[in-house]
């Protein structure tokens, strides 16, 4: 068993008292002081998070549009520089090796932002399809004429495409809620922002310093709130988490740990990896049949995603839903969900009691039969039938 793992900003997080937890083998902070105020504070005014555990993989060269259209669910080729996009890496068989986030830092270079846990199984077949890539433009290149030698070599080098795991010389935090825009804007050490902080749209990034090195600024999150992730030099995680802690006290800025980043991505509906998402799960299950781009020519899980469209099956495998239920008993994952005679229909994935809503909230896979908004299924709740009622995602909608 591998030693854990620990961010940059480890001492900070022992100094403010938080409890750890194990997370894809990194020592995370759960919680500093209370699950429920670090939530709200989100909601209300604004949390910092420390998400350093993440993945970072720089895609460089002339081909990276064109190889991340082939390695990635999306047209990624068709984002400009300066945008992000969501987007899915399938495996052969249509099932889901992770959900990403994809950056056009310039022309040729991109970096894609995967989880934690993931790490490797992203590293290797970003690797596999490198090594594929080459292949796939031959195959669409004329028929050789007689005699012709026709090299590939200038596609993996400078030419090409190269992929390269930095997120070892990276950390990444997130400010998120409603004051974030306002907390960016006074941290005085972050200079040379490239876009003012008003104009900053939501899936794009701007560049900036601090500490005289560059810092990527994404208005990206995964609480449902407005707020910011920003990627920063390893060396200069602490001293960048302390500025902004200083400058955000005035506007309520607390630390938040993993506990309420769950609870608030949950109330968002936004799958979570090994919960929502797995090998097993095709991305319209999952409700992202959205995020595929299935008029490219060429992508890795194309084919198997058209057999399964073409066979009709999809019309018997689990969908995602979301569940509502009253009373303070909430279906945690791996619960049951049954209907009226106690007949299995499916099962939880995610479910919590809404700190924002004030009741019970789950996210399930179920039977198309019993997907349909309105329709009143049953959470067994170790034993104990709770009424609850399929409802559309996300069950929390920030207003402004």
């Amino acid at each position: 068993m591998s030693d854990p793992r620990y961010t940059p900003l480890r001492e900070r997080h022992e100094a403010l008292g938080a409890s750890f937890t194990d997370f894809g083998g990194w020592q995370m902070p759960v919680r500093y002081t209370s699950d429920l105020a670090e939530h709200h504070a989100v909601r209300r005014t604004a949390g910092i998070f420390d998400i350093s555990h993440m993945a970072e993989f720089l895609v460089t060269g002339e081909s990276a549009a064109a190889f991340l259209d082939y390695a990635l669910a999306g047209r990624i080729s068709a984002m400009p520089v300066g945008k992000a996009k969501y987007s899915l890496m399938l495996a052969e068989n249509g099932g889901i090796v992770d959900d990403v986030i994809a950056y056009r830092l310039a022309e040729d270079r991109y970096l894609v932002i995967a989880n934690a846990g993931n790490r490797g199984f992203v590293d290797s077949a970003f690797a596999r399809r490198v090594r594929d890539f080459p292949s796939l433009i031959e195959r669409e290149l004329p028929p050789r004429a007689p005699g012709e030698e026709r090299s590939f070599a200038g596609f993996l080098g400078d030419r090409g495409v190269d992929v390269e795991d930095v997120s070892d010389s990276f950390a990444l935090m997130a400010v998120q809620g409603p004051n974030a825009e306002a907390i960016l804007a006074a941290t005085g050490a972050i200079t040379d922002v490239s876009i003012p902080w008003a104009e900053q749209k939501y899936y794009a990034w701007a560049s900036a310093n601090f500490a005289g090195k560059p810092l990527v600024l994404a208005r990206t999150g995964y609480t449902g709130e407005d707020g910011f992730e920003l990627l920063v030099s390893t060396d200069d995680a602490a001293a960048l988490w302390d500025e902004l802690l200083a400058a955000g006290e005035p506007h309520g800025l607390v630390p938040a740990g993993l506990a309420a980043r769950d609870t608030l991505r949950l109330e968002a509906g936004m799958p979570l990896y090994g919960h929502e998402l797995s090998l097993e799960t095709l991305p319209a299950q999952a409700g992202l049949g959205r995020v595929v781009v299935t008029a490219k020519e060429q992508f890795v899980g194309k084919e198997a995603l058209s057999t399964a469209a073409e066979s009709g099956g999809a019309s018997e495998v689990p969908v995602l839903v979301g569940l509502v239920a009253e009373g303070k008993r909430a279906g945690r994952a791996g619960y049951a969900v049954v209907d009226a005679d106690g007949a299995a229909l499916g099962e939880i994935t995610s479910g919590a009691l809404s700190p924002t809503l004030g009741h019970p909230i789950a996210m399930a896979y179920v039977h198309p039969s019993s997907a349909e908004e309105g329709t009143e299924v049953f959470l067994d709740v170790r034993g104990t039938r709770i009424p609850a009622t399929v409802t559309a995602l996300p069950f929390y909608r920030r207003t402004k």
